[in-house]
């Protein structure tokens, strides 16, 4: 890897400009060795979580590629990159602008403790807050907050959507804030493609008394070695859609 590279002036003032700690960082060993791995993030800077700090790199506007490489053991682990420079976006100096504890409890009362995703409920303290938009596609159109444009999600959703954006084309390339306003990941309700693919997806969870249900099918599909999604589907699939429209879920049995 050559860690020669010379950039251009404009460029380098970007990332000089830059105050994010962990961005910081990232970009400097990037600068002396040309890359940095998630293995370097941890052991050297401490990081738990190295794609937050690479995350924080993107949102103040510098490209990274994402590559693979071999840990000191010989796992395969990723590392990252600059990516094209020339898609430079010198507007993000600063980053995200943060959240206040009021906005997030209006946001928490609106969506009435639950996940946007799961739809489970937590403690306001388990949920965070997301753009529906990622910051990487809108940013922040402003530092005035509106609602409509956030959900809140729990960690394992908020890490599913991390994960499924930035590996979307539109993410990486097109950046089309239309597009991600027509995802399940932006509107979960409402969505005609799941990162630019022709998916539809249900995220359910059984709780209390539901439990049971859960219990019996998973047993069923068990017993006829069956993965349960698929299983699930079968269940829909064997149903018409006037019978599924007439029948009485709750009383009804495997």
């Amino acid at each position: 890897m050559n860690n020669k590279q010379t950039y251009p002036k404009d460029f380098l003032e970007h990332i000089q400009s830059i105050n994010n700690k962990r961005a910081k960082i990232v970009i400097d060993h990037i600068m002396r060795h040309g890359f940095v791995t998630t293995e370097d993030l941890e052991s050297i800077y401490g990081y738990n979580h190295p794609p937050r700090a690479a995350r924080d790199v993107r949102e103040a506007g510098i490209p990274l590629e994402t590559f693979k490489v071999k840990s000191k053991d010989g796992k395969s682990i990723a590392a990252y990159k600059f990516g094209d420079i020339t898609q430079l976006q010198a507007n993000r100096i600063e980053g995200r602008v943060s959240f206040s504890k009021e906005f997030k409890k209006m946001l928490y009362d609106v969506c009435h403790g639950k996940c946007a995703i799961c739809n489970g409920e937590f403690a306001e303290r388990y949920l965070q807050i997301d753009h529906k938009v990622p910051y990487e596609v809108g940013g922040d159109i402003s530092t005035k907050r509106d609602m409509k444009d956030f959900i809140l999600l729990c960690g394992s959703c908020n890490r599913a959507k991390s994960w499924s954006c930035e590996h979307c084309d539109n993410w990486k390339t097109n950046k089309n804030v239309d597009l991600c306003i027509k995802c399940y990941w932006g509107n979960p309700t409402n969505y005609n493609h799941i990162a630019l693919k022709d998916i539809r997806r249900l995220d359910i969870q059984w709780e209390g008394d539901e439990v049971k249900s859960y219990d019996a099918m998973k047993s069923v599909a068990d017993d006829k070695n069956i993965e349960l999604p698929d299983f699930v589907k079968q269940i829909v699939k064997n149903k018409s859609v006037q019978e599924l429209g007439k029948a009485d879920l709750s009383q009804s049995t495997i």
